[in-house]
């Protein structure tokens, strides 16, 4: 990688945003990170954001936005990629990045879905997205022996697991491969740092403050119980 400075600018509770962090620990590459309320955007993110949203990467006097495009970029300029070498396993672990994309929109409507009929057809939908996953499983990570972006990106899924399972049994271990990378994924040191060991709880509350047929079952379970 060229010597150019390195600012991620971020969200605490984004798992795009998440994705970088991790390839910037996983490859160790020096780096600032900002944390921003996207409830209150400063004028100086609007200003150099396209989209207004985060991740945004400042590269020096550069900026990049969409987080796998930063993953793509931080991979290629530095050693050691995280991705298949070979072109066909590179472009389905592409694939399954989007698939994961993909998988994190179903998961925000099933977080905040406001009624039981729309909680229970997300649900349905989060659980067809992860058997599709289940049947395209390498061990221990997604391509089997060495850790990759696809890993990277599925990770803060996992995380959003791990606030579910402090409220109810939704049917999560049903795919135990999925379960079984989960924990692999989880075990990793970047993984690891890119996470408080309280995210999951600090995840809850913020969920809490939102009108949402989850937040009812997890006061209803006491979770949130104040």
């Amino acid at each position: 990688m060229q010597n150019l400075s390195l600012e991620l600018v971020s969200h605490y509770f984004c798992p795009f945003v998440q994705r970088a962090v991790i390839l910037l620990l996983e490859k160790e590459i020096s780096h600032q990170l900002t944390h921003i309320d996207l409830m209150n955007k400063p004028d100086w993110f609007l200003e150099i954001s396209p989209l207004g949203k985060v991740p945004l990467l400042k590269v020096g006097s550069e900026m990049l936005f969409e987080s796998s495009v930063i993953c793509e970029y931080l991979d290629e300029t530095t050693p050691g990629s995280l991705h298949p070498q070979d072109p066909l396993e590179k472009a389905k672990h592409r694939a399954w990045i989007e698939f994961a994309s993909d998988t994190l929109v179903v998961m925000y409507d099933f977080l905040n879905a406001p009624t039981q009929e729309t909680f229970d057809q997300k649900h349905q939908e989060l659980m067809g997205k992860l058997a599709w996953v289940e049947r395209n499983l390498g061990t221990p990570y997604f391509g089997g022996k060495s850790f990759s972006l696809v890993d990277a990106a599925y990770a803060p899924i996992f995380y959003y697991f791990d606030a579910l399972d402090k409220i109810a049994d939704f049917g999560l271990t049903k795919t135990p491969k999925v379960d079984s990378w989960r924990q692999a994924v989880k075990s990793r040191p970047s993984v690891q740092r890119a996470f408080d060991k309280d995210y999951a709880q600090k995840l809850l509350l913020m969920l809490d403050q939102r009108d949402s047929h989850l937040s009812r079952l997890a006061q209803h379970s006491k979770v949130l119980s104040k």
